[in-house]
């Protein structure tokens, strides 16, 4: 957006308005028939080809943008801000006039009896815009960011200034459309009531906000069960978070390789294979129930199912996320200040608590946000686990497609999660505060990292060795059922249901077919989730850069509304892209591009709270210098910056790749016969009772994400800080001050 010449985006505008197809073809978003642009079907047409030679008046706004751009864009000679205003003029108009067009008329003509009575019947229809619409649209908005910047917006950098436009436009589509589509639906009316009352009606239901939980025995609303499970799990799963960051990074553990594998299992685990493995260990007919009542007699009955239950998959499920956002953090602290703490006399315990432990505030503060917001969207575990125990997310799936299919009562629980998720926000950005948490400056640190002090080294190991083997043991258990006949009945080992699930049959002229089950599911979610990660990855840490590093009107509620999706339950995210994305002006459901977007900006956030963790630590100056020698904001951002952010982008591509190969909430609704996803194709099995091949499946996911995380790592590469090396910190301290 730097490099690039402002006459260069009217061009791209230019040719999406007037050469390429501007709506959907039947192929998707492709070319179509390049012969049929100015033919008689209007639907293969320019814009500009529809507007002259098929009398489809309402295309004329866009051309008329298009020449008001190219006054700014063409002539050399113009001043920069009236170059500028032009640029800006004819970019916000092109894309208030593709608004304006694509929502004014729709398959069935016009889309409002108020347009209908003001322009007289419509015998024509449209559908929603494909490639050539979308090249004129970013067109467009490139031509409204560089006017922006040539007016000094942004101190006149381009870059920065597209790479706003290009988030905010994004996030207005991708999340603030369809959440304001289903969220409209709070205030639909019910019989005799009118909105307000409506929506009055469905915020005072006593299921939703009760209180029996304090005076009985009964539980309470599922508001309060919401928020009092995302408490303990956010606590809990950043407490372990930290546990394995430290023991990961300042001692001498022998295994660490294993145990950073061992902590991001959980999230390469299709949604269904840790409830089931605890289940099989504390349910009523689990192992541990057995020996107790084999060893006292008496059983510990049916407590894994509740709050316990939920709380304890959610733990295990996010505790990943927790330490992902950790690792880089507590790595990037400086052993320089740690060091100086010495200096001064002080003790390990008193420099971890005053030192090392403050600098960790950002990641500690981003990792429980993150978090919290999970475990409030959060849908397989409590469905699995959740017994009479239950959440808003659960309330919100059973109020879409239950047999009251209330979608008013749907969105006005999503308004209790936002509200939820928007108090932590405040919440986080209150602890933080405004101190400075840089810990990476321009010049190497030649300090080395100070081992953990004894006792804390001590409860670190305490708190995650027997958590670890808990986690091996869970794993055992569940994905045992791949190897047997019938689950819970014949335990005879067998590999039937890995031959009916990847079988590959040759063929008489010496190839082969993939006639296993799970194949075409499998190709389908790899390929989608290879697509989304690189660009989710990329969307957060740009999201993160500017966030940290710019300041501009509307940051904060930038900031905000990059967490909403995050905050909303799947199944919420699922039915309003639905709603959303079935009619034009953008017609993608049933196609792979409505599950890229779902990945994209349902996962975005993680990289966002990362990248904004490890910027935090990287002080200012090391921008300035690279700008001091004239260097462009981009080759800033990738030769300083982007090395420095290694973690947060590993943690980034791996989160987003995995969460995209095994999320199961937010893409029930969006799969279709052609798109087929990994975890709707096993939750189907489970539900017809085949628990073989979906434990099958699932072991042979996991493997297969073990290997691309193996390789995003390869890829990435570690950070170099300039760090002395040391010799191995001893596993706990002995000796000395601690």
């Amino acid at each position: 957006m730097r490099h690039v010449a402002p006459a260069w985006w009217w061009v791209a505008a230019a040719v999406g308005a007037t050469v390429l197809p501007w709506h959907m073809q039947q192929a998707g978003l492709g070319l179509g028939d390049l012969r049929a642009f100015a033919a008689a079907d209007p639907d293969a047409a320019s814009a500009a080809a529809q507007a002259v030679l098929h009398g489809r008046f309402w295309f004329w706004p866009v051309l008329a943008a298009l020449a008001v751009g190219a006054v700014g864009s063409l002539p050399p000679g113009l001043a920069r801000p009236r170059r500028g205003a032009l640029l800006f003029a004819g970019g916000v108009l092109g894309l208030l006039a593709v608004a304006a067009q694509g929502f004014a008329v729709g398959i069935a003509g016009w889309t409002t009896p108020r347009l209908a009575s003001l322009f007289g019947p419509l015998d024509d229809r449209q559908f929603g815009i494909g490639l050539g619409g979308c090249v004129a649209v970013l067109g467009f908005l490139f031509q409204a960011t560089d006017g922006l910047a040539l007016r000094g917006a942004f101190k006149g950098d381009r870059f920065t200034a597209g790479a706003v436009g290009l988030l905010a436009f994004s996030i207005l589509v991708f999340t603030v459309w369809p959440m304001a589509t289903i969220l409209a639906e709070a205030f639909a009316g019910r019989g005799d009531l009118g909105p307000l009352a409506a929506f009055a009606e469905r915020a005072a239901d006593r299921k939703v906000w009760g209180m029996e939980c304090v005076s009985s025995g009964r539980s309470c609303g599922v508001a309060w069960n919401s928020l009092a499970l995302a408490i303990a799990t956010a606590t809990l799963a950043t407490l372990l978070g930290l546990c394995f960051a430290l023991i990961v990074t300042r001692t001498g553990f022998r295994a660490k390789r294993a145990l950073r594998l061992l902590t991001v299992l959980p999230i390469i685990t299709p949604p269904f294979v840790i409830g089931l493995g605890l289940i099989l260990i504390f349910g009523r007919a689990g192992v541990v129930n057995q020996i107790v009542e084999a060893v006292t007699g008496s059983q510990l009955g049916r407590w894994i199912y509740g709050f316990q239950g939920v709380w304890l998959a959610q733990v295990f499920s996010f505790t990943p996320t927790a330490f992902l956002v950790l690792i880089g953090v507590v790595e990037g602290v400086s052993p320089t200040m740690e060091e100086a703490a010495h200096t001064l006399r002080a003790s390990r315990l008193r420099t971890f608590l005053t030192v090392s432990l403050p600098l960790m505030r950002p990641g500690i503060a981003n990792a429980w946000l993150v978090v919290f917001v999970e475990s409030l969207a959060d849908f397989g575990n409590p469905i699995v686990l959740g017994g009479s125990f239950g959440v808003l997310s659960t309330e919100i799936f059973f109020a879409v497609v239950g047999a009251q299919a209330d979608f008013g009562r749907a969105a006005m629980l999503a308004l209790v999660l936002l509200a939820f998720a928007l108090a932590a926000f405040f919440l986080q950005r209150a602890v933080l505060g405004r101190r400075s948490y840089v810990a990476v400056a321009g010049k190497g640190d030649g300090g080395l990292a100070t081992p953990l002090p004894r006792g804390i080294a001590r409860a670190a190991f305490a708190v995650a060795i027997p958590w670890a083997i808990l986690t091996i043991v869970v794993y055992a258990m569940a994905l045992a059922g791949a190897f047997v006949k019938v689950w819970g009945r014949d335990w005879t080992p067998t590999l039937d249901h890995f031959r009916r699930a990847f079988d590959v049959t040759p063929t008489a002229d010496g190839g082969f077919i993939l006639s296993g089950l799970a194949w075409n599911s499998l190709g389908t979610t790899v390929t989608l989730a290879a697509i989304a990660a690189p660009v989710t990855a990329a969307l957060g840490i740009l999201a993160s850069w500017i966030l940290s590093r710019q300041r501009f009107a509307g940051r904060f509620a930038l900031e905000f509304a990059l967490m909403l999706t995050f905050a909303v339950p799947g199944t919420v995210i699922g039915v309003s892209y639905i709603l959303t994305y079935n009619v034009p002006p953008l017609e993608i459901t049933g196609t792979g591009v409505i599950l890229v977007a779902c990945f994209v900006f349902r996962n975005m956030p993680v990289g966002v709270r990362s990248g904004m963790a490890a910027m935090s630590q990287l002080d200012r100056s090391l921008d300035e210098a690279s700008a001091t020698l004239r260097a462009s904001t981009t080759r800033t951002l990738a030769r300083v910056i982007l090395p420095l952010l290694k973690p947060a982008i590993l943690t980034a591509l791996v989160y987003s790749f995995v969460r995209a190969m095994t999320t199961v909430s937010a893409v029930i609704f969006l799969v279709s016969a052609q798109h087929e996803m990994a975890t709707v194709f096993i939750i189907n099995r489970v539900i017809n009772g085949d628990y073989g091949v979906s434990i099958a499946y699932s072991a042979a996911l996991i493997v297969l994400m073990v290997a691309a995380i193996g390789v995003i790592h390869l890829a990435v590469g570690r950070r170099r800080l300039g760090r002395r090396a040391a010799a191995p910190a001893p596993l706990v301290p002995a000796g000395g001050r601690v």
